[in-house]
């Protein structure tokens, strides 16, 4: 039978939702149509907190508090878990705007990704992202037996690099109208 793993990158899927004007997706909806064929082992959601200066304002506080919120209602989905990294100040930007860098996030994606493989704990895994950086763990992967579907959105700016979507076994492209489909009325909003 065959036994998958979901890997959400959630920094790509809000780049997705900012280009899409921010609906609020049903993750349980977006799974079952990723995982059609698969008995679904787990779903691994990776995202950071907003950044906060060292006195934040009440819209800073705000901004995390709602993504707090947001975390905990993903991780309790049935067999959701939500990986949280850090997110990293670097300077400022030329007009003075912070530049920040998340930290950790891909090296856990990569991590969990290598771990199933490797433990052949599943035969396929489904990729929610869009990073070039995932490749060496996309190759271990495939070298275990694992094949690896790499899902993205059409129309949207927000899209895989074309080294990600070469190393993987498929690539489905998800029409923005089906995605969209895919919106909460009510629920858990997506941040």
């Amino acid at each position: 039978m065959n036994r998958c793993a979901v890997f959400m990158d959630g920094g790509y899927i809000d780049s997705i939702h900012k280009g899409l004007g921010s609906p609020q997706i049903d993750f349980v909806q977006l799974i079952e149509r990723t995982t059609e064929d698969c008995q679904l082992l787990r779903v691994y959601y990776y995202n950071c907190l907003p950044y906060q200066t060292q006195n934040p304002s009440p819209a800073e506080k705000s901004l995390v508090s709602s993504k707090q919120r947001f975390f905990a209602a993903v991780s309790k989905l049935p067999y959701f878990t939500v990986r949280e990294g850090k997110l990293a100040y670097r300077g400022q930007d030329k007009d003075g705007h912070p530049i920040l860098e998340q930290k950790r996030v891909d090296v856990m994606l990569a991590t969990d990704l290598v771990m199933h493989s490797t433990k052949h704990l599943i035969t396929h895994a489904i990729l929610i992202a869009g990073d070039s950086d995932f490749i060496p763990a996309v190759e271990i992967a495939k070298n275990e037996g694992v094949s690896i579907h790499l899902f993205s959105v059409g129309g949207v700016s927000a899209r895989p690099h074309d080294e990600l979507i070469m190393a993987c076994d498929r690539h489905t492209i998800l029409a923005k109208e089906e995605y969209l489909s895919f919106e909460r009325q009510s629920g858990i909003k997506s941040c």
